[in-house]
């Protein structure tokens, strides 16, 4: 015996799975799909938009009744720091020697007329590093401002002259 989704049946099913994250939610689509009965995973995915992966997936813990850990945080690339572990420091090398702090002090940042791209090239140059190996122009960008660095030459502070009348 198979149950029939009407509209407002399919509506609330999906609305319920939405409200759900993880574990729970893959708990709620594998009984909906049980009870669905025999072609439930085909009709779910085709009916209600949900993943046969996820759906397989929440199946084999309700018979297990063993959850599957989700780890987010592993995902994704490493820093490029982790890669390269001096690379931060050879960036303050090369910045710091052309840098200065902004003459009407209201900010901490160092200003810098260097480009991204020119550190780039200073590290392969200076400290022997590979083209493959560094991260890209926009990466040391982000470094650079992570470091306080401000890629801008800073403009001189230029004198009022006393105008009389």
């Amino acid at each position: 015996m198979s149950i029939q989704l009407t509209d407002s049946l399919k509506k609330l099913l999906k609305e319920t799975a939405q409200q759900l994250k993880g574990a729970d939610k893959r708990k709620f689509i594998a009984q909906t799909v049980v009870a669905l009965g025999h072609g439930g995973q085909s009709l779910a995915e085709r009916e209600l938009g949900w993943n046969r992966v996820t759906i397989s997936k929440g199946i084999k813990e309700l018979t297990t009744n063993i959850t599957c850990v989700d780890n987010y945080r592993s995902r994704g690339r490493y820093k490029a720091e982790v890669k390269l572990p001096n690379l931060l420091e050879d960036i303050k090398k090369i910045v710091d020697s052309q840098s200065q702090i902004d003459p009407s002090c209201k900010s901490q940042r160092l200003y810098t007329p260097l480009s991204a791209a020119e550190v780039r090239q200073q590290l392969i140059d200076k400290f022997g590093y590979n083209d493959e190996e560094l991260p890209t122009s926009e990466t040391i960008r982000v470094k650079l401002n992570d470091l306080g660095y401000c890629l801008k030459p800073i403009a001189k502070i230029k004198n009022q002259k006393n105008i009389r009348n």
